[in-house]
């Protein structure tokens, strides 16, 4: 059987959400479940109403242009995309493309999957606007606003991917690149990431550097999860395949399909046999600007210290290893939390064992972010320094720790309102030891002939104190006592 090997491109749409206000009006570009609440005439195209360029959008997009390693262009260009649909109501989107070049040309950007380090090759990124938002029911549509005008950035990468994990993996890097640069939250529960994904295949054993070899290409629309694109590569690889093997896929046109949730298959849409005229030119409305040296010098020095920089002080220099550093570094706000905890003095290995093992498990099962829960970087340490102070144990201090997340209680009033503080003075501890000791002389005895009573001289130490008094103190204490006698 011939095996064949899958051709995969990206064109990745994410919202910038960072800035006030929206790409080319004075709208506010905020997350709002209120229906054509954010908006202005400009947004509706209203006649005599002009666009204005958002400086920061623009200085977002040229930070996520410089982290691909793309080269940027000497002047900032905008373009009219002609084409007519109910979510553009002025019958254009004002965008950028390679003539002249958009903010971002020809880069590339290393991502990891599983324990390989890859390469994807990106073509362009682009800032533009973002349409309306559409639903459709039965006899009728909806059409919100709110997301009309929003900075849209769209990355198109080359045919660089050959799996789905692989276009996952990328997916999830360029993630956390947008949020941990400040560009965006890309939340896709808020429609801020979408994808449209490019499959091909072709014989494995043919040259892929050589575009005569490709397949055609199939692109699929607006997939809204990562999970989904996952899905989707996966269905329109064996897909194709099996035109292959039944001798149908040279009769296949390119053309362009949509991923159905509900049948977890691709259906087709259109025929895609030529590029789509969209009559491009300079928009006549937003003159360009050359972008000085200073400025983006500036941008380049304000790229902030993303996740996999993190993942490496974390291992180099925290001394974490591979697996736990991963797991910290792959959402944005868990590091947050986790940096915050170690500026405050916790020690970086307890910080990162409670991280990984007992916060993100109570975050996954309640499916919780960890901007939802009442724990703050200053209660846990003030839990782990009630462990270190020796007035709460450690298996008391997991105890306390679901109590704040239950109760929403600072862990000193758990700890006071529960009775926990543990007896940690020698003196208290050593005349309750002593009592224990001259009530039972004849297991001394028993102790210093080899006989395991030791631990039920701590055990009658436990039970005096109801538990409280410090058990590495304790069982220090009755050893001095015994030896004394």
């Amino acid at each position: 059987m011939t095996k064949y090997k899958a051709l995969i491109g990206i064109e990745m749409h994410c919202e910038i959400s960072e800035t006030n206000t929206k790409v080319f009006s004075s709208a506010k570009n905020t997350y709002t479940d209120i229906p054509n609440s954010n908006i202005r005439p400009v947004d509706m195209a209203f006649p005599g109403t002009l666009p204005v360029v958002n400086k920061e959008a623009v200085r977002k997009a040229l930070m996520a242009s410089m982290i691909l390693n793309c080269k940027q262009p000497e002047y900032i260009y905008f373009e009219r995309k002609n084409y007519y649909y109910p979510d553009l109501p002025k019958g254009y989107q004002i965008t950028q493309e390679t003539k002249p070049a958009p903010v971002g040309i020809y880069g590339e950007i290393k991502y990891e999957l599983g324990d390989e380090v890859r390469i994807a090759k990106i073509n362009n990124i682009h800032l533009e606007e973002d349409t309306a938002g559409m639903n459709h029911y039965d006899g009728y549509s909806t059409l919100d606003y709110n997301r009309a005008g929003v900075p849209l950035l769209e990355l198109v990468t080359e045919p660089t991917f050959h799996s789905a994990e692989e276009t996952v993996a990328f997916l999830e890097t360029m993630r956390s690149i947008y949020q941990y640069a400040g560009i965006s939250e890309a939340d896709s529960k808020k429609g801020q990431i979408r994808c449209d994904v490019n499959v091909s295949i072709m014989d494995e054993s043919l040259d892929e550097t050589n575009p005569d070899n490709y397949g055609t290409k199939v692109e699929i629309k607006g997939v809204n999860s990562f999970s989904a694109v996952r899905d989707a590569i996966n269905y329109e690889i064996n897909r194709q395949i099996e035109l292959k093997e039944t001798n149908k896929y040279d009769e296949m046109e390119q053309q362009t399909r949509r991923w159905d949730e509900t049948s977890c298959t691709t259906i087709y849409m259109r025929g895609k046999v030529d590029a789509i005229d969209y009559k491009y030119f300079v928009e006549p409305n937003i003159p360009k600007f050359k972008l000085s040296d200073s400025w983006i010098e500036s941008i380049r020095a304000e790229i902030p210290e993303l996740a996999s920089d993190r993942k490496l002080k974390y291992i180099n220099e925290y001394g974490l290893s591979e697996y736990d550093s991963t797991i910290i570094v792959k959402e944005k706000d868990i590091s947050d939390f986790y940096e915050e905890t170690v500026k405050l003095g916790a020690d970086v290995k307890k910080s990162a064992n409670w991280l990984t093992s007992v916060i993100l498990g109570y975050l996954n099962k309640n499916e919780f972010g960890i901007k939802d829960i009442y724990l703050t970087p200053n209660m846990l340490f003030e839990i782990m320094d009630l462990v270190e102070s020796g007035k709460i144990s450690s298996k008391q201090s997991k105890e306390v720790l679901m109590h704040v997340l239950d109760d929403k209680k600072e862990p000193s009033k758990i700890v006071k309102e529960l009775g926990m503080e543990q007896i940690s003075d020698d003196a208290t501890i050593r005349d309750i030891v002593t009592k224990v000791l001259d009530e039972h002389p004849d297991l001394i005895e028993d102790h210093r002939k080899g006989k395991n009573t030791f631990d039920f001289f701590v055990g009658q130490v436990m039970k005096a104190t109801r538990g409280k008094a410090n058990p590495s103190l304790t069982a220090e204490i009755i050893r001095d006592e015994i030896d004394k006698r």
